[in-house]
């Protein structure tokens, strides 16, 4: 089973980037499709990007196309997000799940077995 850690949150400023990490093990990280998710203060958890396994395909919520990017490292098992021109409503904690199944436009919390503890993102206006 895939063990999931982010790391790279932290207190930026409106207008900032920031690059996002998510380190795997335990699994087989190059069969998994991944993803990232966000839940704001008060709010659900939201779909932000998600790659294909071998990382030339990615899907992206129509919010945050343009300024995030997600990428991986099979070699290293690392999933990134980068975000550009951070906004203040960006303020959320950030998780990577990690799914089996092939498809990797995958946008709902119930296709990915395996989460990340979040890591906080707080941006300042």
């Amino acid at each position: 089973q895939v063990q999931l850690v982010e790391s790279g949150g932290g207190l930026v400023q409106a207008g900032d980037s920031l690059r996002l990490s998510c380190a795997a093990s335990g699994g087989t990280f190059s069969v998994y499709t991944m993803g990232w998710f966000r839940q704001a203060p008060g709010k659900e958890r939201e779909f932000v990007a998600s790659i294909s396994w071998g990382g030339t395909s990615t899907y992206y919520a129509d919010s945050v196309k343009g300024r995030f990017t997600i990428s991986r490292d099979n070699a290293k098992n690392l999933v990134y997000l980068l975000i550009n021109n951070l906004k203040p409503e960006g303020t959320a904690v950030y998780y990577c799940a990690a799914s089996s199944s092939p498809a990797y436009f995958l946008k709902s919390e119930n296709s990915y077995a395996h989460w990340g503890q979040g890591t906080q993102v707080t941006v300042s206006s």
